[in-house]
Parts: C-alpha cells; structure tokens; sequence
C-alpha cells in the first residue's frame, strides 16, 4: 500500500485535536443557546475524538497532558458543559430536581480518583527491582495483573466508565427527564466501585515479593547460577538490533553466559535466546554484580549507563561494537573505558591508531564477526531474469554531515536509475532511524518508496502460484508458534517474568530454524519482478544479503558485513570530497564503485555484474575482504571464544591479586573472590 503524503498524514495525525478542541467550543454554544441538537451533536463528536487520540494517536494524548489539558480536565470540562446545557434546557426553576444528578457525577468523579490511586499503589508492589527472562521466578509469589484497564489505562478507563453518565445526561436533556441521566451515572458509579473494588483486592490478597526480597532471590540465583560471561546492553527503542546480533556468538561461548540490561521495555525487544537475561534499572541493584562470579562483558554499544557497569573491578569488558564503518562513530575515544576493544579484522585496528583517541594497539584484539557466518558467499552472475540491487542508504547521523546518507542528495537519483532498466528487481532498505534528525531524510525516503510504488503499478511479470502462498502461511504460523508471546494481553512486567522462566531446551535453535525458513518461503511467494520495500525487521538484512547481487550502499558497517559475500558493491560519495580522496579516507570504499550524487554510472555498474568478465574490482573485494574482516581460519566464532576465555584468565589474575590485598576487615568481599 502506498504512504499518504506527508501534508495528508499530518492533517490526519492533527485531526482529532481539532475536532476535540471544536467539540468544545460547540459545547460551550449550544449550552449558550440551549440547543439541544447541537448539543448531542458536539457532545458525541467530543467521546469519538477523545477515543480516536487513545486509540490511535497516544503521542497526541501525552502532548495534552503537558499543557495540562489532560484527561481528566477534558472529561469534567465535557461533563460540565453538558450539565449546564440539560440546566438551560430544563430550565433553572428545576434546579432542585437535577442537584442529585449533579452530586451523583461527582461521586462518580471521587470514586474514579480513589480508584487510581488504588491502581498507582497496586502498580507500585507490583514493580520488581529487577526483571528477568529465561529464569525461573516462581518463588516471587508473582500473581497475575489486573487487567490493562483497570492497573495502566487511566484515560480510556475513564472514558469508558465515563460513558453511561454522559449518554444518560444527553438523553435527559433531550426528553426533560432526570431518570435516565440517574441512571447512567449510576451504572458509572457502580463501574469505578467494582473497579475499585478489584483493585483494594489485590492490595489485600497475598503480594509479590518485597524490593528486599526480590534482590535476596537474585543474590542465590546469581550463586546458584554462576555467570561467567555475558552481555551488556542499554539502548533505546530502536537500538535492540545491535545486541540482538551477538546472540548466537554469545551463546556459542563456552561458560555459563548472561544478559544483563538497563531498560525495562528493552526484555521484550531482545530475539529469542535461551540465555538468561535479567534487566536491573537502578545502579545501587546493579552493582550486586561484584558480588558474582562474573568475569566478562561484551558491549555492542556505548551509552549513558555504560559507566556505571565499568566501576566493577571484578569484571573486565571487552567493547565489540554493533558494526564496523570507517566513520568516526567507530572508533569513539569512549572505548578507552573497556579493558580491550574487540575488532574484525586489521583495517580497524589501523583506524584506531590513526583516529589517535587514546586506545593501546596492545588492548585491539581480532577476532572477525561471528554473526556473518548466514551470508552466502558469491555464485556467479545472476542466473535469473533480474538482477537483484539492495539499496540500503544509512541513517543521517547527528553532526548533519552531508556524507552521511545519500538518501538526502542522492537517494532519488539511485532509484530513478534502478527502475529505468526493466532488468532490474529493487530491494530498498532504509536504516530504521531515518529521518529521526534530519526531516529531509525522511521527505527523501518517502519519496523513495513512492516512486518504487508508482514503477511497481508498471510491472508485469509471472506470479507464484497458490502453492507458495500455502507454503509461506504454513512457515508463518511456525515461525508465530514459536514467537508469539505465551503470556495474557494484560500481562504487566512482573507476570511477563513470571510467564518467561526457564524456556525450553533447543528453544532459540527451532525459532532460527523457522525464521531460516520463513524467509526462504517468504522470497519465494514474491512476485519475480515487483521492486520491495523492507522497512521491517524482517526478512533481516543478511536475508536481503543473500538475495541480492549488488548493494549499494553508504559509508557505513552495512558495507563491511556484504564483503562476506564478496560480492560486487557501490558507495555513493554525497560528501565534498574528490573520489581519490573518498577512496583514502575510507578504506571500506576502496574496491568499490563510487556513485556521485547524479548517479551517472548506475546503468555501467549494473552490467558488469551481469558480466563478469567486466567485474575488475573482483580481486580487490577479496583482498579488502581479508583486511576488514581477518581470514576464515580459525573460524571468526573461535577466535572470538578464544578472545573471552583470555579476558576471562585476565579477570581470575586480578580477582586473585585482590583477594591477598583486601584486609581482614572487608571478610565479606574477601570471601566473595576468593571464593
């Protein structure tokens, strides 16, 4: 389906607001003028915009709020507004008939406000002060949660609740008569009793855990356990895939491994593993940690947080970065803070040492990238009728440098130049950030994806047949079996731990398995000739990899992972730089063919990937394949195993040396290393 225009996906976005804010005024009118049609009308515009922003647009809601003009204050200002228009219409003489009604909706309000601090309360003996996955927390005393509506909607609760007594006033005010205004806002009263009532419930029955009881439990889980290395990682919401990466390398590490996180939405974002992961918010809860037998983490990125982790003495960290780039981004003077930086091959070690930020060569250590091992290494030229390019434009990156994406000045024009060759079959993949500085990244990605809509509604070509749609329903569901969450909608943080303890053995093997397949089916129920967007997680980018036989790209890690593959690849220079000078600069771009932002030479170099023969950056891939990524042998999962067990003999030394330095008068943590 094409994306609106931009104007029109604003107007939509701003369109309950308006229709809000006009309900209001309309109120106010009709009240005025006792108008009693345009009262209902107002009135029910007011509860359909109000659910549209909670439904759809919970920025919008939020955004309210900070103006104060939260929900609460916009339900009393409808409910208010309708009271006086049914007093107008009624007629002021028959005030005394309508006071109870009026005190009735008060009491309803009261019961409301009881009921939400009820609900905060519940929440806060419901708030554990750590989270976990993958291990076995049933002796929390965990209890399932209230429902959603009841624990963390409070608007919609509201709303709905609500939603009687404002029918039953506006019936009143149309017929004069007080009864069905009573009883709607008796049947409110007796919805926020009920809900109140289910809350108090859960404050008296058996609760959870204590905070000191819960960190006691992880205190023996961690000596039960007995972690030898992990993963550290926090992020925010879109950051999960740079730890997802190194699941399987740490997984396939000998010891007993672990994943250690910051953010409590973070637990559901990280892939499915069987490894345990426990999130552990507050630095104090954090730094139990020494206490452990934990010698090593890896970082697959920096942050904030990071420091807190680095004041543990007991564990060394190896810094592993979520990719590799020639940009400045890769060789962050931060990584001075890790006890080694872990890199691929020989050309990152030189870009540390030319970036001069402080990083010993003696603390570089190569190891490759253990997650490439899924991208198929080049067959040939394409054997198809198509020639597969995945266009995977980078994100703009925060110091507005021009030469960071090309999706700003030279993105259309790529794309122009792809769907001009009706031999050409576009996979476009934008990096799932874009736009989120820089507005004109995102106006050119969205222009991007209509011009590939509009060329797409000009291609004809042989369909799959029933079969392959069967077949990727079939892989779906397995895929859906195996991932889809085990626990209720209404599940709130303690009982998604509670319902993620100890998975399955094999678990995570079955679900890459599955996806491994999906995509398989997935590829294969597409049409031959129809250009695709991938804005989604999956299929994954080595899945486009795979299906590709050209990628152009920008300067980014995107370009050291496809040199796996050996396969022919092209840089846009969208900088001021000169080619000679590109080339220089960025040792990723060397074997590759350098697009200006015109993107004259498209067309050339989507035929020398058609003939071989004319491929003659062939050789110097290979050669700058070897320099990014280090040799194949020993493979790159057993260098990297090799690296942690040596920072692993690095953390025993220390814990050793330490343990004769403490004095008598520390007995717990001189206890704890030498044990």
């Amino acid at each position: 389906m094409q994306p609106l225009p931009p104007v029109l996906r604003y107007a939509a976005k701003a369109l309950p607001v308006v229709v809000l804010a006009a309900s209001f005024v309309a109120q106010a009118a009709a009240a005025a003028l006792a108008h009693i049609a345009l009262l209902i009308t107002a009135t029910a515009a007011n509860v359909v915009a109000e659910a549209a922003l909670h439904r759809w647009q919970p920025g919008q809601v939020s955004l309210l709020a900070k103006v104060r003009a939260d929900v609460l204050v916009r339900r009393l200002t409808c409910d208010f507004l309708l009271v006086v228009g049914l007093l107008r219409l009624a007629g002021f003489h028959r005030e005394t008939a309508y006071l109870p009604l009026v005190l009735g909706l008060l009491l309803f309000y009261a019961l409301h406000f009881a009921g939400h601090a009820a609900a905060i309360r519940v929440r806060g003996t419901r708030t554990m002060p750590l989270l976990t996955r993958n291990i076995d927390a049933s002796a929390l005393r965990i209890t399932p949660a209230p429902p959603a509506l009841l624990m963390r909607r409070h608007g919609p609760r509201l709303l709905r609740f609500g939603l009687p007594a404002t029918v039953g006033l506006l019936v009143s005010a149309a017929s004069d008569r007080p009864q069905f205004a009573a009883a709607g806002i008796a049947l409110s009263m007796v919805l926020a009793t009920v809900s109140l009532a289910e809350l108090v419930w859960c404050l008296v029955r058996r609760r959870p855990a204590s905070q000191e009881e819960a960190l006691d439990w992880f205190d023996g889980w961690l000596a039960d356990y007995r972690p030898t290395v992990g993963m550290y990682f926090s992020g925010g919401v879109s950051s999960a895939y740079q730890a997802n990466m190194w699941l399987d390398a740490l997984a396939g590490l000998d010891g007993r491994p672990v994943i250690v996180l910051r953010e409590r939405f973070m637990m559901q974002r990280i892939g499915a593993t069987d490894i345990p992961i426990v999130c552990i918010p507050k630095v104090a809860h954090l730094l139990r940690l020494e206490q452990s037998s934990l010698k090593l983490l890896i970082h697959p990125a920096n942050s904030g947080k990071t420091s807190q982790v680095l004041r543990i003495p007991s564990i060394k960290h190896a810094f592993v970065n979520h990719g590799e780039s020639d940009k400045l981004s890769s060789c962050n003077p931060y990584a001075k803070a890790y006890d080694e930086v872990w890199v691929a091959g020989p050309a990152a070690r030189e870009r540390y040492a030319q970036a001069d930020v402080g990083i010993d060569d003696g603390d570089v250590v190569e190891i490759g990238r253990p997650q490439l091992a899924p991208i198929a290494p080049y067959a040939g030229p394409p054997a198809g009728a198509h020639t597969t390019v995945l266009y995977a434009p980078t994100w703009e990156g925060w110091d507005g440098n021009p030469g960071n994406t090309s999706i700003v000045l030279a993105g259309e024009n790529i794309v122009r130049e792809l769907l001009a060759d009706p031999g050409v079959r576009l996979l476009y993949k934008p990096h799932p950030m874009t736009g989120s500085v820089d507005p004109r990244a995102g106006a050119a990605n969205d222009r991007v994806q209509a011009l590939i809509h509009e060329a797409n509604r000009g291609r004809t070509g042989p369909r799959p047949g029933p079969q392959a749609a069967a077949e990727l329903a079939r892989r779906t569901a397995e895929l859906h079996a195996l991932t889809a969450s085990s626990f209720r909608q209404d599940a709130d943080d303690a009982e998604r731990m509670l319902v993620q303890g100890t998975p399955e053995p094999g678990r995570a093997e079955a679900v890459a398995a599955a996806r491994g397949a999906w995509e398989a089916a997935h590829w294969a129920s597409l049409p031959e000739a129809e250009h695709q967007i991938i804005t989604g997680p999956e299929p994954s980018l080595y899945s486009c990899f795979n299906e590709a036989d050209l990628l152009i790209s920008d300067v980014s890690s995107v370009v050291t992972d496809y040199l796996a593959s050996a396969k022919p690849y092209a840089v846009a220079n969208t900088s001021d730089m000169t080619e000679e000078l590109f080339r220089e600069a960025f040792p990723t771009v060397r074997a590759a063919t350098i697009l200006t932002p015109d993107a004259a030479a498209v067309a050339a170099l989507v035929d020398s990937v058609r003939r071989p023969a004319e491929d003659g950056p062939a050789e110097a891939r290979a050669a700058l394949k070897l320099r990014l990524l280090g040799p194949s042998d020993p493979p790159s999962q057993v260098r990297f195993a090799e690296a942690a067990l040596s920072l692993c003999e690095v953390s025993d030394e220390h814990r050793v040396r330490m343990s004769n330095r403490l004095l008598p008068a520390i007995p717990a943590q001189r206890g704890a290393l030498e044990e």
